[in-house]
């Protein structure tokens, strides 16, 4: 009779850590250089003015300022026209 309990009798009790996406910051929020506006998986919102996108497609505030959100008009390759966010800091 065996004293020890079959070992791998649960496979499936593993979970990944959170990756905390979305927005941080609204726009008309005041943001400081440096801070993270949002982050997302892909280029879902471009950068504008004053913004910049990390290694992760965050985007950061380059410079002190004011949160604004826009619509633009974009332009693929096949020429497909869509319409995205842009993410921009207005100096305060």
């Amino acid at each position: 009779m065996a004293h020890k309990k079959a070992g791998g009798s649960a496979k499936n009790l593993r979970d990944s850590n959170a990756q905390y996406r979305g927005l941080k910051l609204f726009g008309g929020q005041k943001v400081i250089a440096g801070n993270i506006i949002l982050k997302q998986c892909g280029s879902k919102y471009e950068c504008g003015k004053n913004t910049y996108l990390a290694n992760d497609f965050s985007i950061h505030a380059e410079v002190d300022g004011i949160v604004a959100f826009k619509t633009k008009k974009f332009e693929r390759f096949d020429g497909r026209k869509y319409i995205k966010t842009v993410v921009e800091v207005n100096n305060a």
